[in-house]
């Protein structure tokens, strides 16, 4: 059979190896597709690999030789999924691959903003510990996480990885959950979700992206945080209304840390990027060359379950 990857360079930028996708036929790399190229590259292949290369009703019409869709990705937006359905071609995902790395990075934002890290290193590299009169200094306030409070928006695999952390610094933890329900045999606290605002010292989200979330965090439920809270998205851009936040964090109302943003790459005129009080990484929460190589372990087997008649992960 003939597979085609049409957008694997975030993935593997060099430093894994696509030789366990040949087993299955004829395999075509390409490191980045333009939407009008899609068709024409997928052409007569049977197995597509796509990370954000769209593939829509348009280009399944013109491939009509595709059998299976695996994404790179948990995210499975680029692939119009209802018309593939209508074809008969399954539709799998790798979910929960990144759990714990996005968890990681979430305590480096914390960790980075309560302790000073940077601040303390480039401080003493200037000569600031050479010229103290005493053993230890600090040039701004440090935070001790415990006893503090961090509630998290959206409890599924990451928010209950991010509260399992957040136990080991022995801090408060709250969520609120889509439906606005708790969790079964959750030992955290529910809350509403306007009472999670209220009460946190620091707020990350990790709930989907949906009509309902869209703007979640907007004008409105920035002015019932905390001043001074921690805000960090790790899970999708448009959740908050960029403008907003950056006016907040422009007026001293709360700090920020975001690994997402409405439109990527980020547009040189977003407004977070000349915001004050914020901390932004390009989308690498995901990123660890360990998980990137598991998520390829798992993109092979959701060709392998497919081709046995059994494919998993499916959407």
């Amino acid at each position: 059979m003939k597979t085609v990857v049409l957008d694997g360079y975030t993935t593997n930028p060099g430093d894994l190896s696509w030789d366990g996708f040949k087993k299955f036929g004829e395999l075509t790399v390409y490191d980045r597709t333009a939407p009008e190229l899609v068709a024409e590259r997928i052409g007569d292949a049977e197995l597509v690999i796509t990370n954000k290369a769209l593939i829509t009703k348009d280009v399944m019409n013109k491939c009509p030789n595709i059998k299976f869709i695996t994404t790179l990705a948990t995210g499975y937006n680029a692939v119009d999924v209802s018309y593939a359905k209508e074809l008969g071609i399954p539709v799998s995902n790798v979910p929960e691959y990144s759990t714990k790395s996005v968890a990681q990075l979430v305590f480096a934002y914390i960790l980075h903003h309560y302790n000073k890290v940077t601040e303390l290193n480039a401080s003493v590299k200037d000569g600031g510990w050479c010229n103290s009169e005493d053993f230890c200094y600090w040039v701004t306030q440090l935070t001790a996480l415990k006893g503090m409070t961090i509630g998290i928006v959206g409890y599924g695999s990451i928010g209950r990885e991010v509260a399992k952390i957040a136990e080991a610094f022995s801090m408060n933890v709250v969520y609120c959950n889509h439906g606005n329900k708790p969790y079964p045999d959750s030992k955290h606290t529910f809350l509403s979700f306007e009472e999670l605002l209220k009460e946190s010292d620091i707020i990350s989200l990790h709930c989907p992206l949906t009509q309902d979330t869209k703007n979640l965090i907007n004008k409105d439920t920035l002015s019932k945080m905390k001043k001074g809270c921690l805000l960090i998205n790790t899970s999708r851009g448009p959740v908050i209304n960029e403008q907003d936040l950056a006016e907040a964090l422009n007026n001293d109302k709360l700090y920020a840390a975001v690994d997402v943003v409405s439109v990527e790459p980020m547009e040189p005129d977003n407004p977070l990027l000349t915001a004050k009080n914020i901390i932004i990484t390009p989308h690498i929460g995901w990123a660890p060359k360990t998980v990137r190589e598991n998520l390829l372990v798992i993109v092979q087997k959701n060709i392998e379950m497919f081709l046995k008649g059994t494919p998993q992960n499916v959407v």
